[in-house]
């Protein structure tokens, strides 16, 4: 009997990870395309801070995410390929829907234009890097996003008075993230398929703790910054984004265990299958699925 190659023994411990009959499928879905109320979480600063400094990250973010991964997807396992394919198709449509939504934070009288600069300057600073840090940044990147859009799917709190076309752009970017959670990881995995196991862990783990360390400080100052367009400042400021994020509602507190969780060796973004979510959403937008192609 032949001893199984590297590879077949990687496919063997991903499939064991990735559920085998995950389907990611494309929602060309599109929003915010009319006028919508300028404090979106029904008079709330806070929320309204927040996710327009999310939303203005999201366009060059996306961008290298789509990137990074594409940059390993060389050799990959056929399904592999096609999640590659799918998250990708994917990515574009958030980019999409993303512009539109900032758009209409930049017609309420928002600076989002000095955050995209920021984030501009920031992704410039790292193009540079070596592709497998790159693809590193976007695994902890879009463990965040996964985490999140948990968060933001299996707790109506944080968008129940929220606009309501806003409230399913959110949904839908939301469910689309938690589907492809695994596939950076995955394609990370195919890119460092001959490291060691102590290897793999140290470079992931040393990655999540400068993103995550980056990722608050330059998402605290531009949230302060736009609360400061809207009269908000000093303590009040900084207390009320600090409330808002740890304790009602509490995104950062509450996602807190599923980020520690990354740390842990053997992790896998599917350890945890929250696919119920997925079809909560499909429950709801059922014609708006378009499966993805395979080959």
């Amino acid at each position: 009997m032949n001893t199984p190659t590297i590879a077949e023994r990687n496919a063997v411990a991903r499939s064991r990870n990735t559920p085998r009959d995950l389907d990611i499928k494309i929602r060309d879905e599109r929003f915010n395309r009319a006028k919508t109320p300028k404090r979106w979480w029904a008079g709330d600063p806070y929320g309204t801070a927040w996710y327009n400094v999310l939303s203005a990250t999201f366009p060059r973010g996306e961008a290298f995410f789509i990137e990074a991964v594409k940059a390993h997807r060389e050799g990959a396992p056929p399904k592999l390929e096609a999640e590659i394919r799918a998250f990708v198709r994917q990515e574009i449509n958030h980019t999409r829907e993303h512009i539109a939504f900032n758009k209409l934070a930049e017609d309420a009288g928002y600076d989002i234009e000095t955050i995209d600069e920021r984030v501009r300057k920031m992704l410039g600073l790292i193009k540079d890097h070596p592709p497998i840090v790159n693809l590193a940044a976007t695994m902890a990147l879009e463990h965040y996003t996964a985490i999140m859009a948990n968060e933001f799917l299996a707790n109506p709190k944080h968008f129940e008075k929220a606009d309501p076309e806003v409230r399913a752009m959110w949904r839908w970017h939301a469910v689309e993230e938690v589907e492809h959670k695994g596939v950076a990881f995955d394609t990370w995995n195919h890119a460092t398929r001959h490291w060691s196991k102590w290897r793999r862990w140290k470079l992931r783990s040393l990655i999540m703790l400068t993103v995550t360390v980056r990722f608050f400080r330059n998402r605290w100052r531009d949230a302060l910054d736009l609360l400061a367009q809207d009269g908000v400042t000093g303590w009040k400021a900084r207390w009320g984004l600090f409330k808002y994020l740890t304790l009602s509602p509490g995104m950062m507190r509450r996602a807190f265990p599923a980020w520690l969780s990354f740390f842990k060796p053997g992790f896998h973004p599917w350890d945890h299958d929250d696919r119920a979510l997925i079809e909560l959403y499909e429950g709801d937008f059922k014609d708006a699925l378009m499966p993805a192609k395979k080959t």
